[in-house]
């Protein structure tokens, strides 16, 4: 199988290195909009490095993986569409709902596939919290509280171009409460904080936020997120049933610290980011890629899938705005 991957930061060198690594995969060929950062790339893992975006469309290849800037996401979908490609995106498909729903027509009209990357559903510790709601070991359940914090923030000149806290990181958390539930978001209340550094205040985003979502059988969800969680990389889960209750992503790095007398230690080696806490999920998602080019799998997450994430953003960031409750029928599907 020959492989193209447009996009070779630092998610595009992890997702070469894995595509590199895959035994179905037989070529792989890189590029990027900076051509000597793709080179280098491919020179590392023995790959080909095409010189522009449009010499890789020109190669016979099999399928397509896009870790390219957000911006260009929708373009190279329809582009791979095109052409026939099935392929793989990193989130998000657009930063606005138009761009998401051209980008999503013209897979339909070509009848081709389309993978977005929310790597949490890859994850050990998520597939079995989705596992325990499904056989009802947790009884009916009642609420769930998901946070999502990062160590420090990025930089400057991406909160601009990424959408917004909701778009950018707590999609992940939209996406896999419906995952991991099983079921549909109808309202939601969001607020944010630009009370830290003046950059988020200048792109007119926030560092911090939390939303509360009200699921379609009454559960509640609480979802939180922050870009300067300076203690190290948190993303976790509680689902609490009237039979039972469970934690994803409490382990001995999780980056918290009890100060009850008989709690557990300190983390001694704290998770420092997403690569390092979910490189195994991130593995698993393209190789259900591959198996899906192939034949061999269904799709994990397509294009609706990632619409109806973005659909529940958009209704946090107008409920942030206008300061009120949003119900998720407000946001155009269609």
């Amino acid at each position: 199988m020959r492989i193209g991957l447009v996009g070779t930061g630092r998610i595009g060198a992890f997702h070469a290195g894995a595509l590199a690594r895959h035994p179905e995969v037989e070529a792989l060929v890189l590029a990027d909009a900076d051509g000597q950062r793709a080179a280098r790339v491919a020179g590392a893992l023995g790959a080909e490095a095409a010189p522009t975006v449009d010499a890789l469309f020109g190669h016979a290849l099999d399928a397509v993986v896009i870790a390219s800037a957000t911006a260009a996401h929708a373009e190279l979908i329809g582009r791979a569409a095109a052409a026939g490609l099935p392929a793989f995106c990193e989130k998000p498909i657009a930063l606005d709902l138009p761009g998401t729903l051209g980008a999503l027509h013209a897979v339909a009209e070509a009848g081709t596939e389309l993978q977005l990357g929310f790597m949490r559903r890859f994850d050990a510790g998520y597939r079995a919290a989705r596992e325990a709601v499904a056989e009802g070991r947790l009884g009916r359940l009642h609420t769930v509280r998901a946070a999502s914090s990062d160590p420090a923030p990025p930089p400057a000149g991406y909160l601009p171009l990424s959408g917004g806290l909701f778009r950018d990181c707590m999609v992940h958390d939209f996406d896999i409460v419906r995952w991991v539930t099983g079921r549909e978001v109808v309202e939601v209340y969001a607020t944010g904080s630009d009370a830290g550094p003046a950059m988020f205040r200048e792109a007119g985003d926030v560092d911090t936020a939390a939303a509360l979502l009200t699921l379609d059988d009454g559960t509640l969800v609480t979802a939180t997120a922050t870009r300067c969680n300076g203690a190290g990389y948190d993303v976790r889960m509680e689902l609490a049933g009237e039979l039972a209750q469970l934690a994803v992503g409490l382990d001995e790095r999780t980056p918290l610290e009890s100060v009850e007398p008989l709690g557990p230690p300190p983390p001694g080696k704290p998770w420092p980011g997403f690569l390092e806490r979910f490189g195994p999920a991130y593995e698993a998602e393209l190789d259900a890629f591959v198996g899906l080019v192939r034949g061999e799998r269904e799709n994990a997450c397509d294009g609706g899938e990632a619409l109806e994430a973005l659909r529940i953003a958009e209704a946090c960031e107008w409920s942030r705005r206008e300061r009120r409750p949003v119900r998720l029928a407000e946001v155009p599907a269609v």
